[in-house]
């Protein structure tokens, strides 16, 4: 850590024990000891505290970036949203007044020679795709010598 050798570390031994005396050097070394272990942790406490904060402050920075996508994002699609309806309803506002052009004509008259009339359109329902599948087989109807006349067999689709 300083740099300190094994001869550096023999000489600071011989030292502590000509000027502290044989009887209290295991005491003070032990004291030692102890200090320098809270000194140890205590820096790597420190140490820790420092990593832990520095990636507190990363995260920050991600999630302030994060919430920036985020916000661009949301106003993108908003605005592609609002893009959408205004093609769509522009869309049908051109769609409605070509439609109401061909199909009622500024400067028509009445064929008949009556008043011009309000005219209506009654357009196709739409039928269900399942429509064909709920419907029940034709009937067929056979006379035969054992049958009564008014018999009627389902038309089999193996037929």
């Amino acid at each position: 850590m300083f740099g300190v050798g094994f001869s550096e570390l023999l000489l600071i031994g011989v030292v502590a024990l000509i000027v502290i005396g044989p009887e209290r050097l295991p005491k003070v070394a032990r004291t030692a000891g102890l200090l320098l272990g809270r000194m140890q942790r205590y820096v790597a406490t420190v140490k820790a505290d420092i990593a832990q904060e520095i990636q507190l402050e990363e995260l920050h920075r991600a999630s302030a970036a994060l919430k920036e996508s985020m916000q661009t994002t949301r106003q993108d699609i908003g605005s592609a949203i609002s893009d959408l309806h205004q093609t769509i309803h522009t869309g049908r506002s051109a769609e409605n007044m070509e439609a109401s052009d061909t199909l009622f004509p500024v400067n028509s008259t009445a064929v008949d020679g009556d008043a011009e009339e309000s005219r209506q359109i009654e357009l196709p329902l739409e039928t269900p795709v399942n429509a064909s599948a709920n419907a029940e087989a034709p009937t067929v109807t056979r006379s035969s010598a054992g049958e009564s006349p008014g018999h009627t067999d389902k038309a089999s689709p193996h037929a």
